[in-house]
C-alpha cells in the first residue's frame, strides 16, 4: 500500500519531528502507524516530504522527517464551477472531483439551486467542502489540495466576469487571464471530447445544479466567452457531471 499523507501548515527541517493535532490523533490511534512505517507530510501546496516513524504515543507520533520535495502545480488547472445542490450531493462531487484532480472548486450559486447559502449557514457549508476537499486529497495522495473559492460562495455575475477574465489579457496571481470555459449542457451541439484545450491557464467547467443552467445564465456564460458542451446522449446528475468531466479531461491531457 502507498504511504499514507498527513498535512500540516508547514513542511519541517530533516531531522525528528512531532506529528500531534488532529492529522497526529489519525496517525497513531486511527491508522495505528507503528515504528518502522513510512508516510509522507505534506503541506497542500506542492510540497511532499517522506517520514518514518520512530516511535508512537496516544495521539501523536515521533518521525524522522527526509529532504522535501516540490511537486509541481497541473497546468492547465481544472477549475469547476458547482452549481449548489441539495443535500449531500455537494460534497459528495467535491470528494469524487479531489479525487480525480480537480485544482479548484467554486460553489456556485445558480438561480435553480434549490439549496442557497446564507450567513451563517453559507460559511458553515463552504467549511464542509474545505474540509471534504482535504481528506479527499489525503485519500488520493495529493501534493495539491484543490482551493474552494467563494465568500462563501459565487454568483452567477462573478463566474462569468472569471470568464470573460479569460479572454482579456488580464493576467493575476488570483485570476490567470489565459485558458478556456465550458459549460455542461445537455442541449449542447458540441461534445467536450471534440473541443481545443488550452496547454496553461484556467479550464473552468460550469455544472448546474439539479434543474440544470437556466437559459439566461447561459447566455451570460456564452457571452462571456464559455463554450456549451455534452459529454454524450445521457444526462447526468450534479454530483457526478464533474467528476465524468474531468476524467473524460484527464485522459485528453494525458494525465492519465
Amino acid at each position: 500500500m502507498s504511504r499514507p499523507l498527513f498535512l500540516v501548515d508547514a513542511l519541517p527541517a530533516i531531522g525528528r519531528f512531532v506529528l500531534e493535532g488532529a492529522e497526529g490523533r489519525h496517525a497513531a490511534d486511527v491508522q495505528r502507524l507503528r515504528p518502522g512505517e513510512e508516510l509522507l507530510l505534506g503541506d497542500g501546496l506542492g510540497g511532499l516530504a517522506p517520514a518514518t516513524v520512530v516511535s508512537a504515543a496516544k495521539g501523536s507520533l515521533l518521525l524522522d522527517v527526509g529532504p522535501a520535495a516540490l511537486t509541481d502545480a497541473p497546468q492547465p488547472r481544472l477549475v469547476v464551477a458547482q452549481g449548489l445542490a441539495k443535500g449531500d450531493r455537494g460534497e459528495l462531487a467535491v470528494q469524487a472531483m479531489t479525487e480525480v484532480g480537480v485544482d479548484e472548486i467554486l460553489p456556485w450559486a445558480a438561480a435553480r439551486s434549490v439549496t442557497q447559502w446564507r450567513g451563517d449557514r453559507g460559511a458553515k457549508s463552504r467549511d464542509k467542502w474545505v474540509a471534504t476537499a482535504r481528506e479527499a486529497a489525503k485519500q488520493a495522495r495529493r501534493a495539491w489540495v484543490p482551493a474552494v473559492g467563494g465568500a462563501p460562495d459565487v454568483s452567477t455575475k462573478q463566474l462569468a466576469a472569471r470568464i470573460s477574465r479569460l479572454h482579456s489579457g488580464r493576467l493575476t496571481q488570483a485570476f490567470p487571464g489565459s485558458g478556456s470555459a465550458f459549460v455542461l449542457h445537455e442541449e449542447a451541439g458540441v461534445r467536450l471530447a471534440a473541443v481545443d484545450l488550452p496547454d496553461t491557464g484556467d479550464l473552468i467547467l460550469v455544472v448546474g445544479p439539479e434543474g440544470g443552467v437556466a437559459p439566461d445564465e447561459l447566455a451570460t456564460f456564452t457571452e462571456a466567452g464559455a463554450v456549451p458542451v455534452r459529454l454524450g446522449d445521457n444526462v447526468l446528475r450534479t454530483s457526478t457531471a464533474g467528476v465524468a468531466a474531468i476524467s473524460l479531461l484527464n485522459t485528453r491531457l494525458g494525465r492519465w
